[in-house]
């Protein structure tokens, strides 16, 4: 099984937009040296003689065409990322740029060129007999047939690119995927675990920064070797310091020197938060997309009651889900993980957007709705949740709220919410 941190650092690499058009560029001159390749096979007498001049015209127009295209697509793509990050938050210009459509119709249009330039060179250095001319002509016209195809499906596709609903259901697909690591009996693929030993070795970090991700099962085979159980303290997205506690092992053997160096390096830290193992960071982003939109400048509450119930609608799915599939077991027997704290993820979803909507009665309607959705959950955790948010929301808006017909429709909307009980 590949160890998460690799399949992470894969992931990873898969989003540079470098990492694809060197692909193509290696696939071009492996094309061209197969077509060579043909040569050595007897089909001289089989294939018609294509000419040099005919072959060197038909890589001449690839060439000449592919340097322009893809100076053209890297314009288009610069701009879609600058318009994501001015209509929804700079947060969503890691999920543009990963747009699989858009790096794979560049690394297309880059490969073609090499192969074209790679191509011509070889011709004219006469690397090429009868069959390796046919075979390479047959190679530049399906190479040509599927740029074309390409740049239709990328041109469909850059103009939606930036767009702020496409923006918006990228981070929502992002974040749906983050919260399918934290599954509540088999969190990160780990044990779950609430109460924390008080006899145990915390592992702390020298560096300062957000956890982008946790080999776990790094830390399971560690432990296992150790003899030893694993607790993590702190959760992917959390900000470490050399005073913050990343995990905490308890040893069942007499060892009195623990090497800690192993299960440290199984915490990945870096400058920013990333989406794949952090669905509170998602959560976020979607917030501060409903927030921007709420900007006097922008002035779009149909957006941001739109991130309001995508919230929900995400919220909701996921503790569903737990529910229906709540025979999963966890796959490591060492490593104990805690759950996502409900009031946090509440707080990260609607804290910002409630602040800062609190004067759009649309709005403040529509908060009171998903929350009563939500807090209509049998999960009680989530419950509470939804209702401490609720109830901040409307007390938010009459404070602020002049006008009592305004008030009263969220007044209205806000008795939906079952009321919060105190024990």
């Amino acid at each position: 099984m590949i160890r998460s941190r690799l399949k992470f650092t894969i992931q990873n690499l898969s989003e540079k937009l470098w990492i694809r058009p060197l692909r193509n560029a290696v696939l071009a001159v492996l094309v061209v040296y197969i077509a060579h390749l043909a040569d050595q096979l007897p089909l001289q007498d089989l294939v018609p003689d294509i000419s040099i001049e005919t072959v060197e015209k038909l890589l001449t127009v690839i060439s000449a065409s592919m340097l322009g295209v893809a100076t053209f697509a890297v314009a288009s793509m610069v701009s879609a990322y600058a318009s994501a990050g001015g209509s929804a938050t700079p947060r969503a210009f890691a999920l543009i740029v990963a747009d699989g459509v858009s790096q794979e119709a560049l690394s297309s249009f880059i490969g073609a060129f090499i192969f074209s330039i790679v191509g011509i060179i070889a011709v004219k250095v006469g690397f090429f007999g009868v069959a390796g001319r046919f075979a390479l002509f047959l190679f530049t016209i399906a190479i040509f047939a599927w740029v074309i195809l390409t740049f239709v499906r990328w041109v469909d596709n850059i103009a939606r690119l930036g767009r702020i609903g496409n923006t918006i259901e990228k981070v929502d697909a992002a974040t749906r995927e983050a919260f399918n690591h934290f599954h509540a009996s088999a969190p990160l693929g780990g044990r779950p675990v609430i109460n924390f030993p008080e006899n145990g070795v915390d592992i702390y970090s020298d560096e300062l920064g957000f956890i982008q991700h946790i080999d776990t099962g790094r830390l399971d085979d560690w432990a296992e070797d150790n003899d030893a159980m694993v607790y993590i303290r702190s959760l992917p997205g959390a900000f470490i310091d050399p005073k913050r506690p990343l995990a905490t092992v308890v040893t069942r053997t007499e060892k009195t020197v623990l090497e800690l160096g192993i299960p440290r390096r199984a915490f990945i830290l870096a400058e920013r938060r990333t989406y794949t193992n952090d669905p509170r960071f998602g959560l976020i982003v979607l917030s501060e997309i409903g927030s921007r939109a709420l900007s006097p400048g922008i002035n779009d509450p149909g957006t941001a009651i739109e991130i309001v119930v995508r919230l929900s609608r995400i919220l909701r799915d996921w503790t569903v889900k737990q529910k229906a599939e709540d025979t999963e077991r966890p796959q490591l027997k060492r490593v104990f993980v805690p759950p996502l704290e409900l009031g946090d993820l509440l707080e990260d979803a609607y804290g910002a957007i409630s602040k800062d909507g609190v004067e759009s009665v649309e709005v403040g309607i529509w908060i009171q709705r998903s929350l009563a959705l939500l807090a209509q959950l049998p999960e009680a955790g989530i419950r509470q949740a939804a209702q401490v948010q609720a109830k901040l929301a409307l007390d938010r808006a009459e404070r602020e709220l002049s006008f009592p017909h305004d008030l009263a429709r969220v007044r209205r909307a806000h008795e939906a919410v079952p009321k919060l009980k105190f024990h």
